[in-house]
């Protein structure tokens, strides 16, 4: 094996992943510093909040742990990939209404006409951003803590259905 290759017993760590390989955008929207309380004072933690997407229906959110925070923006990265579900984008905006529950948080996702943009707070729009959706108005009520606001989003956009998926799922034909 030659000294200039970065292949070793692990095989290609860089190209590990999938479909990462610059497909994927990657937002981080929230880094927070968590404190453990030990005999000789505080130690620090950091966790990132990061969302992942292609921004052409697949879209993702990971959460992790570090001592330091580019390792836990990495770790949340990875997390991300493992979590990705498919979103149905008809002309830039989503087929129907639908709402998402994470813990106390619910967000309400509309459909909006071409020209009206994301009109949502940072976490939301970091979800519909990464997902491919560039019209849509949002309301979050309850909690608005970005954890439980990615997630609710995420549960919203699991539930949306294209026209033609209901009229098979149902047997019958939609006017």
């Amino acid at each position: 094996m030659s000294s200039s290759s970065n292949q070793g017993r692990g095989g290609d760590r860089d190209n590990r992943g999938g479909e990462r390989g610059g497909e994927f955008a990657e937002k981080v929207v929230k880094v927070r510093r968590c404190a453990t309380v030990v005999k000789g004072g505080r130690r620090f933690s950091f966790a990132g909040l990061v969302v992942v997407g292609n921004g052409r229906g697949k879209v993702g959110c990971g959460y992790a742990k570090a001592n330091e925070v580019p390792p836990a923006v990495e770790k949340a990265i990875k997390d991300g990939m493992k979590n990705l579900i498919e979103v149905p984008v008809e002309a830039g905006t989503i087929p129907h209404r639908v709402e998402g529950n994470s813990g106390t948080s619910k967000v309400i996702l509309l459909p909006a006409s071409p020209g009206t943009g994301i009109i949502a707070g940072a976490a939301v729009r970091a979800v519909c951003e990464s997902a491919g959706i560039r019209d849509v108005l949002t309301k979050a009520h309850g909690s608005t803590n970005p954890v439980n606001l990615v997630k609710a989003a995420l549960d919203g956009l699991k539930q949306l259905r294209t026209k033609s998926e209901v009229e098979r799922l149902r047997g019958v034909t939609l006017s």
